[in-house]
């Protein structure tokens, strides 16, 4: 049976507790499309791919991590917003995004799944939005080598030393500014998607390993999560669109 559109939105953003987050971006609807959703499409980011191919299976509601809109964008409608919308539009299909809130949520969240995939347990907050973990004593070669089991794809590895990795601060996308805090902390590494020019130097003067894996492939999990979550609440099918990016 069909779910409403705005039902799924107003449970999918108090479940996020989207309001807790200062936002670089709209959360939540972006777009309106149809009323009534039978099925959930998602993926990491906006693209014309991404909304072509979620328009094919048949999606009335795409839900991405990053959305369409943002505060430091230019305000206008150019080839590549508009060919998006169109992409949309022709569908009749609802564009829904979570950023900072789905990194954040403490089991559907980008860096919940991902502290879970690796095996590391949650001991807190870290930063903003990420999570301070422990792990049992794995030392970075083979860490390295589980995250790209986990991820398909090889990690960047800065190393801070030799000491092996107990305690583990994770922050995906593009955190790697977090670097320092991890090491004043008292953090044996960074679990990010992106390195700063700097943290290579500071890896090694500060003694705190970065490991960087991808911006979109640390921020793949979160989406699938809340999808699985709202398919299984309102009876709804639901796909993830991987749409490839290097980054």
């Amino acid at each position: 049976m069909p779910a409403s559109r705005d039902e799924i939105v107003a449970h999918a953003s108090a479940l996020l507790e989207i309001e807790r987050f200062p936002e670089f971006a709209p959360q939540g609807l972006q777009v309106v499309g149809a009323d009534e959703v039978t099925t959930i499409a998602c993926g990491v980011s906006c693209s014309r791919e991404l909304f072509e191919r979620a328009v094919a299976l048949g999606a009335e509601l795409v839900l991405v991590h990053h959305g369409l809109f943002w505060r430091n964008e230019p305000l206008v409608v150019d080839a590549r917003l508009r060919g998006r919308l169109e992409a949309l539009f022709r569908g009749n299909a609802s564009l829904v995004a979570y950023h900072l809130a789905l990194d954040a949520h403490p089991t559907l969240g980008n860096n919940a799944v991902l502290a879970e995939r690796i095996g590391a347990q949650p001991l807190g907050p870290f930063a903003e939005v990420g999570l301070g973990c422990s792990i049992q004593p794995i030392d970075l070669p083979a860490l390295a080598a589980r995250l790209e089991s986990t991820l398909d794809r090889a990690p960047l590895v800065l190393p801070g030393g030799e000491h092996p990795v107990q305690r583990i601060a994770i922050a995906t996308g593009g955190a790697g500014s977090a670097l320092i805090r991890a090491a004043h902390e008292g953090y044996d590494a960074l679990l990010t998607g992106e390195p700063e020019e700097p943290s290579g130097a500071t890896a090694r003067e500060l003694g705190v390993h970065l490991i960087a894996a991808g911006h979109h492939a640390t921020e793949r999990f979160g989406v699938q999560a809340l999808a699985e979550h709202l398919g299984a609440r309102f009876g709804l099918e639901w796909h993830y669109v991987e749409v490839e990016n290097p980054v």
